[in-house]
């Protein structure tokens, strides 16, 4: 098997497998009962939280790479649970790591995906090599999850590669995230399910955010031509604020919608500013993004709109 990747059934999974596809691999996916996943791959049901379970798996099927997707990865939800947060993030990591130093004559590259939270409160385009201030659960476990996968690389000689992911989005994100529940909300508005005002939080944090299709390419590149024990950001380079993701999808709108702020969706603690420093990924890879957000932003709304029959 070429690839492997695991926690498939999410936003990031389908699109990775598409990309996988496209440069022809032999692709093997993980997922959780109920889930599904699509592309074209050899589907097999794991909890990582179940090391053993992985250990067989592995020893089964040997890929050559694995993609590590298994996350609880909401920053949100981590406020409301940082227990579940914990357990998957942290603990599923420690139990991939271990079942790949438990398989015999086994060398897989394997790409651990962070995320742009673990910087906290910084100014400017953020280098991989500042100091991490994570400043929610999410953030912390990701931090967590980084520092075993240097650990692994550096006392066990492992092809551990790790990405501080910045935000990414694309048709079918979840609407807990805040471009995907604009978009669904707008296209509520446009098929009369819900009066003509959105609900919104925090619009004033600026954010990287990439098109998934981007972001699952850099994730091949950087397993193709990462170096074991680095870190690599992957996002656009760009800080935009929500308001401006707002902006941007109220102009695709057919109705006149009005704005109202809702306390249920402010966090308790927010990062103004966080954007990506990518100078390492393009050095390595030679990545450029090839999406721009105002398209990715339609896509997402058409998205929605197909849900309710409206295209």
């Amino acid at each position: 098997m070429d690839a492997l990747v695991i926690g498939a059934g999410g936003f990031v999974g389908g699109y990775l497998i598409q990309e996988l596809n496209r440069k022809h691999a032999h692709v093997g996916a993980t997922i959780l009962p109920k889930e599904h996943v699509s592309g074209n791959c050899d589907v097999f049901y794991l909890d990582i939280m179940n090391q053993t379970d992985i250990e067989k798996l592995l020893t089964a099927q040997r890929p050559k790479y694995i993609y590590h997707l298994a996350a609880q990865s909401s920053v949100f939800t981590s406020w409301k649970n940082p227990e579940l947060t914990i357990d998957v993030n942290i603990k599923g990591v420690l139990h991939l790591l271990e079942a790949v130093r438990h398989v015999e004559h086994y060398y897989p590259r394997i790409l651990l995906v962070g995320s742009g939270e673990e910087y906290g409160k910084t100014e400017g385009a953020i280098a991989e090599t500042i100091p991490l201030h994570p400043a929610n659960p999410y953030a912390v476990t990701k931090a967590c999850q980084n520092m075993l996968g240097t650990l692994y690389a550096e006392s066990y000689g492992m092809g551990v590669i790790m990405v501080r992911a910045f935000n990414h989005i694309g048709a079918g994100q979840a609407p807990i995230f805040v471009a995907s529940d604009f978009a669904m909300q707008i296209a509520e508005i446009e098929a009369g399910f819900r009066p003509p005002v959105m609900q919104v939080g925090n619009l004033n944090a600026k954010r990287d955010f990439s098109d998934v299709r981007d972001v699952v390419r850099a994730y091949s590149l950087l397993m193709e031509k990462g170096i074991s024990g680095e870190t690599y950001n992957v996002g656009s380079g760009q800080a935009v604020s929500i308001q401006e993701i707002l902006n941007i999808l109220l102009e695709f709108s057919t109705v006149s919608i009005a704005i109202e702020q809702n306390p249920e969706k402010m966090r308790p603690s927010d990062v103004p500013v966080i954007q990506a420093d990518i100078s390492r990924l393009r050095e390595i890879t030679g990545w450029q993004p090839e999406f721009s957000l105002e398209e990715t932003l339609h896509t997402m709304l058409n998205a929605h709109r197909k849900n309710f029959g409206l295209c």
